[in-house]
């Protein structure tokens, strides 16, 4: 029986990184050999060096949305979730008690009314006006970061790959974020959407981590991308959140095919990969459903002695952190 307590590890808060640095493909980046049971020191600019013929590198190509918003008077805070019209939203709200059923706020002049209370929380907000992303919104920047957005995050809290027309997530798909045009020229690729929700804020409160309950998120495959990801002798998974995508497909529908749909996948140790052969990713947070992925594919003890390296060696952490490649 798994304890998420089992992934824990210690990391001193001074190496969070609350800024992307000057370039995106500056980045360290930690290679874990699973077959050999090391790992090494490189730089992300090293990462089109490890892939070999046949390969085929997937992306995510969601983009964030400015989805975290202020009423007027600065007294509640909302984060939107899902739109089911432009005036029909599901948002985490902050403080709840001041957004029951029946209670209003305003954004931008438009007043937005509480219909329903959902079960995990969330509210059902109708807006009789649809307030100005641009103007009023604010990218969902993670809460370690202890910061508000800025110009800067308009640009580098996005992948220089992201669709313009799937701006919802409320995360970036952060693996992406060190990635360059001119890598992505010299690198064969492919790209699915996976459109991160709430679910990646969220902590494992159980203390047995099969009693984990994770969010749904909404993804899409192509065909062209389908036919890519079938026919590639390996698979590098850019991210976490296309592993997921990968894996729920092996394993709902034994292939990866074009495909609309849902997943709420929980990837932990013991767990057999079928579609995702090696994974880049960045570096996760103690007991979080992320780490647990990353053990699954490295093995607890190999990636917990991974950790410890990158802590040793001063590594930056989270989304705007370093990286880590999984071979």
């Amino acid at each position: 029986m798994l304890r998420t307590d089992d992934f824990d590890y210690h990391l001193p808060p001074e190496l969070i990184a609350s800024r992307p640095l000057p370039q995106r493909d500056a980045s360290r980046m930690l290679v874990v050999h699973r077959n050999a049971q090391t790992f090494e020191h490189r730089s992300f600019r090293d990462f089109p060096s490890f892939l070999q013929h046949g390969d085929l590198v997937v992306l995510n190509n969601v983009r964030v949305a400015r989805a975290r918003f202020f009423s007027d008077d600065g007294r509640i805070e909302i984060l939107r979730l899902n739109a089911a019209t432009p005036l029909d939203w599901q948002c985490m709200v902050k403080p709840g008690k001041r957004m029951r059923e029946g209670h209003s706020l305003t954004i931008g002049g438009c007043t937005g009314t509480v219909t329903a209370v959902e079960p995990d929380g969330t509210r059902l907000i109708h807006f009789d006006a649809i307030p100005d992303e641009q103007k009023f919104g604010h990218l969902p920047l993670p809460h370690y970061m202890q910061r508000d957005d800025d110009t800067e995050d308009d640009e580098r809290y996005q992948t220089v790959y992201a669709r313009r027309d799937a701006a919802d997530a409320v995360a970036a798909p952060t693996a992406g974020l060190h990635f360059t045009p001119e890598i992505l020229a010299t690198i064969p690729h492919t790209a699915i959407t996976l459109h991160v929700g709430a679910g990646t804020f969220q902590p494992v409160k159980a203390d047995v981590i099969t009693d984990h309950v994770m969010h749904r998120e909404r993804y899409e495959i192509t065909p062209a991308a389908a036919a890519a990801i079938e026919s590639a002798s390996r698979r590098i998974a850019i991210g976490t959140t296309v592993t997921r995508v990968l894996e729920h497909c092996a394993a709902t529908h034994g292939t990866v095919t074009p495909h609309h749909g849902d997943t709420a996948i929980f990837i932990h140790p013991p767990w057999s990969f079928q579609r995702a052969d090696a994974l880049l990713t960045n570096f996760h947070l103690p007991k979080s459903t992320l780490f647990m992925l990353v053990s699954a594919m490295a093995g607890t003890d190999l990636m917990k002695a991974a950790y410890a390296a990158a802590v040793a060696e001063r590594y930056r952490f989270y989304s705007y952190g370093d990286c880590m490649l999984i071979l």
